[in-house]
């Protein structure tokens, strides 16, 4: 095979105690595995996650959520679908014994259908715009006909009302004490409107690790009378973005979950002068050793990585070997000069030696997104 994931279960496992014990006994911790748990194989990661302990699970959408339901051997683990709700998607939600996350009139209309359709009364997650523009219904007149409309249902139920934060991972952030301010309205006005919902969520990953939020949400939670979750994604992976002003907590007890390996595919010496790669623009000033690797961006392997771009690397029996050239679609140089490399020895391309941050540093992006773009097959360890 071209390239392979481990999927380390034991660490996930441990990741997801981790976010537990930082979270606080009284917060429940909601594992989000959406994007096919963030390039992990949410087939993989559902069981695993389930068999420590998780009873929420996030998926993206309807689609998700059916494929994680049909592995799951646990009936009882509930399944909250977080990207934007479709009105078509009602009656698969509730076929599939899914929770929906709603912030208009239309949703709970199309919920009340399919629950009346199916003789099931279905729990919804009300989602609160404080500061994202993305999801959620505005605290005042527009919380209130969706308020409204919510009381009037026979067969819908506000199980729980969220938000989300657009800064996080910045302590002391003006927009996260703006979005709590927002927030903490929004609950007053579902309170008053005589709804009574049992969980009150708006932390992430960055949130448990910066720590302050997590207390804010906990008193909400208390003084609403409902149980605080929380929905962590990349943590459970091994991962958090830096806390801006402020240590985090969570981060360094959480250990990668990924390793994604090649073997070499041939070997070959070159002189001086010699070019390598698309463009030609490597030139060897020196007689060198090249492996050739049978992965590229098409598999995920950033073409960011190229040499005098990002400067990208791989890891060789526990040695730096660094890209040579451009990535191409499904091929990759890297420089073996002076190490014992043959035909089909294995390749780090992303694990001990060669973070997902720092492909991220290579392209200019974030973790979530190289992780989200690995290709391979995967397999548990």
């Amino acid at each position: 095979m071209k390239s392979w994931v481990e999927v380390s279960s034991a660490r996930l496992a441990e990741n997801f105690r981790a976010i537990r014990a930082v979270a606080g006994s009284s917060v429940e911790t909601l594992a989000v595995i959406k994007a096919d748990a963030y390039g992990h194989n949410a087939a993989i990661c559902a069981p695993v996650l389930v068999e420590a302990g998780a009873r929420w699970l996030g998926v993206g959408d309807v689609e998700e959520g059916a494929a994680v339901r049909a592995v799951l051997a646990h009936g009882g683990v509930r399944l909250l679908v977080m990207g934007g709700m479709e009105i078509a998607d009602a009656p698969a939600i509730v076929a599939h014994g899914l929770t929906p996350v709603v912030w208009t009139v239309e949703h709970v209309a199309a919920m009340e259908r399919a629950g009346r359709a199916a003789g099931s009364r279905v729990n919804v997650h009300l989602e609160i715009e404080t500061g994202m523009a993305r999801q959620g219904v505005a605290v005042g007149a527009d919380l209130a006909r969706v308020l409204d409309r919510l009381a009037k249902s026979r067969w819908v139920h506000c199980e729980g009302v969220m938000t989300h934060l657009c800064c996080a991972e910045v302590a002391g952030a003006a927009t996260t004490k703006a979005a709590k301010e927002r927030f903490a309205a929004a609950l007053e006005q579902v309170s008053a409107a005589g709804a009574k919902p049992e969980f009150v969520h708006l932390g992430n990953s960055s949130a448990v690790d910066e720590g302050s939020t997590m207390a804010w949400v906990r008193t909400r939670a208390k003084t609403a009378g409902a149980k605080a979750m929380v929905r962590t994604g990349v943590a459970l992976y091994g991962h958090c973005l830096p806390v801006e002003g402020a240590v985090g907590a969570l981060a360094p007890r959480l250990s990668p979950v990924m390793e994604w390996k090649t073997r070499v595919i041939g070997v070959r010496e070159i002189e001086a002068g010699t070019t390598v790669g698309y463009g030609a623009t490597f030139v060897a000033v020196h007689e060198m050793r090249l492996a050739l690797l049978p992965v590229g961006y098409a598999d995920g392997f950033r073409r960011a990585a190229s040499s005098g771009v990002g400067d990208g690397w791989v890891m060789i029996a526990g040695k730096k070997a660094a890209v040579v050239g451009r990535v191409s679609m499904s091929l990759t140089v890297v420089d073996v000069t002076g190490m014992a490399v043959s035909e089909g020895d294995e390749v780090v391309l992303l694990g001990d030696g060669v973070s997902a941050e720092e492909h991220a540093a290579w392209s200019g992006t974030i973790a979530y997104d190289v992780l989200c773009g690995v290709r391979g097959r995967f397999v548990r360890v």
